[in-house]
């Protein structure tokens, strides 16, 4: 499998009128986006792959400005389908993502299922991936969504789908690296020590444990956000470790 880096877009500019595909970054989202890009070690990315949604091509337009790359637009990588409902209030939304993580052979209120959801991105990931059989020296910066990003992560490191793996509760822009010699063990937020963060996995692989909230300098939770603004829950967060 090609190396490539997994990157959910952070915090949106919520708008109940405006479908959540449409919404783009908040200046929060911006900001960390842009300091990421100018901490982390992207170099060997040599390929931009974002999500359909707006929020995610903004994330991905950042990072390619500093790169100096373009982003390509690949569909199969979107946030699980929710338009049944639409927007939702964040305690609503919370209790319903809940639901879509526990229950992964159902369709929750006629949300998108768990387990379609991970078969959509998990082939949209391996497609991609697969026209670079040929060029393994050319890693992939894949930019998505919380719910579906848990999903891809599940699925490549063995975990039953379960929201224990989902995001840290930072607000998004989270990532894990994973390729032929790395499997995905937890999400790591975009202010965790990126020095070399995309150059090597931790080895570690310590399992999440506690609640850490938005801990993290310079990170807000916007817990007040609905559907889609922090695309992940606090059901059970990962303690930051030492840098990658």
């Amino acid at each position: 499998m090609t190396d490539f880096l997994y990157l959910t877009h952070p915090q949106v500019a919520v708008d109940p009128a405006v479908p959540v595909p449409r919404w783009g970054l908040s200046e929060v989202g911006r900001a960390r986006t842009r300091a990421f890009a100018a901490r982390a070690d992207l170099s060997p990315y040599r390929r931009i792959v974002s999500s359909t949604e707006v929020k995610a091509m903004e994330t991905a337009a950042l990072l390619a400005e500093a790169l100096g790359l373009a982003v390509e637009v690949a569909e199969g990588l979107e946030e699980n389908d929710r338009s049944a409902t639409g927007y939702l209030p964040e305690a609503q939304f919370q209790q319903m993502a809940d639901a879509f993580f526990a229950r992964p052979q159902e369709s929750v209120a006629g949300w998108e299922r768990a387990q379609d959801a991970q078969a959509r991105i998990v082939a949209a990931v391996t497609r991609t991936l697969a026209e670079l059989q040929d060029h393994r020296q050319v890693p992939v910066l894949f930019v998505g969504h919380g719910g579906v990003g848990t999903l891809l992560l599940c699925h490549l490191a063995g975990y039953p789908i379960s929201r224990i793996h989902d995001q840290p509760p930072v607000g998004g822009g989270c990532w894990f690296r994973a390729g032929a010699d790395a499997r995905p063990d937890r999400w790591r937020a975009m202010e965790e020590d990126a020095g070399t963060a995309c150059a090597r996995e931790d080895a570690a692989g310590r399992a999440c444990a506690g609640e850490e909230g938005a801990a993290q300098a310079g990170v807000r939770d916007d817990s007040t956000a609905p559907a889609g603004a922090r695309e992940q829950g606090a059901a059970l967060a990962c303690v930051p470790e030492e840098g990658p």
